[in-house]
């Protein structure tokens, strides 16, 4: 057996890489993890992908576990919530796939930055009970699709970026670096950082037709990006959004 582990792009079908098409074309089984129907346009997505490129294909739903956020052992409750979703996908995989099939999981994004497929399926070879190779095929993760969408690079000549968490960047600005990647930010934490001489690039919903943008100084348009962002938020139910802080050294 075989799992393709497929990034798919921030939020647009048309990010689909031809080496994703042609992995897509190659799946006989695709396992859909169901977040419930806050998130239904997830599901969305990969549906209108399977509909242009795999309209025959067998879809197997499992249902994806809740995850405790409230939780101050951070890490103890990522590590739980992956072993209980690695147990459902553990289960789909031994019930649907069989012999030299061909599984697939369509991936937000890239399967190598902040998701957790490829720890879920390392847990379930590690358990010994299932036997496949892995194959990931990489996407356009939001970080990309950020930087097209403001025309900028992420990068500074000669200088190095950092990408890291809402939760970290709440800590304090990283050390030695001045662009800043900020992803899984709950609780906007550049709102911490207006007193920096530094610019914003802010993005939720990339790719998608809810797509929103802001930039300009921070101390700026932090408010209006809090604004923006709960309003939507309110709207949609959820959101989803990465942003750069660039310092400025004049």
């Amino acid at each position: 057996m075989e799992i393709l582990v497929i990034g798919i792009g921030a939020g647009d079908p048309d990010h689909l890489t031809l080496q994703a098409v042609r992995a897509v074309e190659r799946a006989d089984v695709f396992f859909v993890l169901d977040k419930g129907e806050v998130k239904q346009e997830l599901v969305d997505l990969r549906t209108e992908i399977l509909q242009r490129h795999a309209p025959d294909a067998k879809v197997v739903v499992g249902r994806d576990p809740d995850r405790d956020r409230t939780s101050s052992a951070y890490v103890e409750s990522v590590d739980d919530w992956r072993r209980r979703r690695a147990d459902v996908c553990a289960g789909l995989i031994e019930c649907e796939l069989t012999g030299d099939q061909v599984g697939a999981f369509l991936v937000w994004g890239d399967p190598s930055l902040y998701d957790s497929t490829l720890a879920i399926l390392e847990d379930i070879q590690a358990r010994g009970e299932l036997s496949f190779d892995v194959e990931v095929i990489p996407g356009i993760s939001s970080v990309s699709a950020l930087a097209a969408k403001h025309r900028i690079g992420l990068n500074q000549v000669g200088k190095p970026i950092q990408v890291t968490t809402g939760r970290r960047l709440a800590q304090s600005w990283p050390d030695g670096v001045d662009d800043v990647v900020v992803m899984l930010d709950a609780q906007t934490a550049f709102t911490a950082h207006t007193d920096q001489d530094a610019d914003i690039f802010w993005g939720a919903y990339l790719g998608t037709p809810d797509e929103l943008l802001v930039s300009g100084k921070l101390s700026e348009v932090a408010a209006e990006i809090e604004q923006v962002r709960a309003e939507a938020r309110e709207r949609k139910g959820w959101i989803m959004d990465t942003y750069l802080l660039r310092r400025n050294h004049r």
